[in-house]
């Protein structure tokens, strides 16, 4: 898989992504129900993550775990634990925890997917994928996110919060901080796929 490194800004201690998410679109009409289509190339990892999130190509997941093992693990001080970002968008499998658990799997790191607790929009807010700033982001993930104390062991370890596409990067911000809010995390650091 062929990647270009970016890092990521924000309240982890140093962050990655594989690669631009699109790497061109173009407008070729509409189709039969007046929708747009577009002629869409993505990067690798881009057209891995689309497959696994729209296409329910669920062997992507491991290879992009393995991507993320090979080309941003070595980035970062040693890992104690992985924590996925909680999803926006109910589904019976989550891409994000697929990865995660996979990423966990071949790096031998556990792998906490209910460490952050994600509470419910309230009825009649709009998605987050369709807010636009960062600004109406942050006011919505506002609170939403607690921590559960699922670590028994004594001591601190540093995490790595793992999320699939980074746009503006509220929802990781919102875990990071919680997060740190934590007295068994040490640092905590951050990787996404894809950057949008």
């Amino acid at each position: 898989m062929q990647v270009q490194l970016r890092q990521l800004k924000g309240s982890w201690t140093l962050g990655y992504a594989l690669h631009k998410h699109t790497l061109s679109s173009v407008y070729v009409g509409d189709d039969q129900y007046g929708h747009p289509q577009f002629d869409t190339t993505r990067s690798e990892p881009g057209d891995a993550l689309f497959k696994l999130k729209y296409r329910g190509d669920w062997g992507q997941a491991p290879l992009i775990a393995e991507q993320i093992r090979v080309s941003l693990l070595p980035l970062f001080p040693a890992i104690g634990l992985i924590v996925p970002v909680p999803a926006s968008t109910m589904r019976q499998r989550q891409p994000v925890e697929e990865i995660a658990t996979d990423l966990g799997k071949a790096a031998n790191i556990p792998v906490f997917k209910t460490i952050v607790v994600k509470a419910a929009a309230p009825e009649g807010a709009a998605q987050l994928k369709n807010l636009n700033t960062r600004e109406e982001k942050d006011a919505a993930l506002a609170g939403r996110f607690s921590i559960h104390p699922a670590i028994t062991n004594q001591g601190k370890w540093n995490a790595l919060v793992v999320d699939d596409l980074f746009d503006t990067g509220a929802s990781m911000d919102a875990v990071c901080k919680i997060l740190k809010t934590y007295d068994k995390i040490s640092n905590v650091y951050a990787a996404a796929v894809t950057w949008k």
